[in-house]
């Protein structure tokens, strides 16, 4: 598939989208003499520089905020590295998510979550002393939080060696493409970043696991107090992707039905469906009653 069959194939999937992104009115500050072809004019160009923002958001193309891979590769090995030596504490990373949350506690919001783990963590605390196996699964916790918040994501909690995380938009299209892309990033830092680190000290490769689902989830407040009280996700949503993530094997990223249909199609390409038994997957999709479709991707 050339560029111009992608990005026809971009318009057709994205169209509301993209009237969304080009509805733009003209401004109160233009002069109001302009003429009804100079307006019309503008309105065009203004159309036509919305959606072909969006049509680079959808191929993937990025901002010039966005961290390149080898950046990215490079910072990360220099976290390991300090932490390994020194201990070094990582920021707060749930703040955002707290703060999000408590605006909309009692609302039911669409998301995209994603659980990732770490695989044989216990063989790991098995073979290190316990302060250097604390660095290392505080160090991959926090790696994973950035990898979150990069991709426009909130980082709900840390779970003993899990971090889940959660992505919201006002289309559920750049959501799902964000997170997905996300988890991809999630196993090149730790295949290009993280082990290569672990290697020099002969210290094991850490393996991922990831899972991810989309769906409904309500926003609660465990208290009275506003500000204190302990927030949460709770949902069909976080339960189904916990399951996704369990069935997942190292360094593979499943992901649920509701996930991959509203992915790029370059995306979708990428993945495969899983054709499990009745005894290894049970789940039925929410609304259809039929069996729960899961898709992977091995990295």
């Amino acid at each position: 598939m050339n560029d111009d069959e992608i990005t026809d194939e971009i318009d057709r999937k994205y169209k509301k989208l993209l009237d969304a992104a080009s509805g733009v009115e003209s401004t109160s500050d233009e002069p109001s003499n302009n003429s009804s072809e100079e307006r019309n004019s503008k309105k065009v160009t203004d159309e036509s520089t919305s959606a072909s923002n969006v049509v680079d958001m959808m191929l993937g193309k990025q901002s010039e905020k966005t961290i390149d891979s080898e950046t990215m590769i490079q910072e990360t090995q220099k976290r390991i590295w300090k932490s390994l030596k020194h201990g070094i504490e990582y920021d707060a990373t749930v703040d955002r998510s707290d703060a999000f949350l408590r605006q909309h506690v009692n609302e039911k919001l669409h998301m995209v979550v994603l659980f990732v783990d770490l695989v044989g963590s216990t063989n790991i605390s098995l073979t290190l002393p316990e302060e250097k196996v604390a660095i290392i699964i505080s160090s991959f916790a926090q790696e994973m939080a950035l990898a979150i918040r990069q991709h426009n994501g909130y980082v709900l909690k840390f779970v003993g060696d899990a971090v889940i995380g959660y992505f919201l938009h006002t289309s559920v299209l750049l959501a799902a493409d964000n997170a997905v892309s996300c988890a991809q990033r999630m196993i090149q830092i730790m295949n290009q970043g993280v082990n290569p680190i672990l290697n020099n000290y002969d210290y094991p490769d850490l393996l991922l696991h990831i899972g991810l689902d989309y769906g409904d989830n309500m926003i609660v407040r465990y208290g009275s107090d506003k500000e204190k009280s302990h927030v949460d996700i709770l949902g069909p949503t976080m339960n189904i992707a916990a399951k996704i993530q369990s069935m997942a094997k190292p360094q593979q990223i499943l992901i649920g039905q509701d996930v991959y249909e509203k992915i790029h199609p370059t995306l979708q390409q990428k993945f495969k469906k899983e054709e499990w038994s009745q005894t290894e997957w049970k789940y039925n999709h929410r609304k259809t009653g039929k069996p729960y479709i899961v898709y992977s991707l091995s990295g």
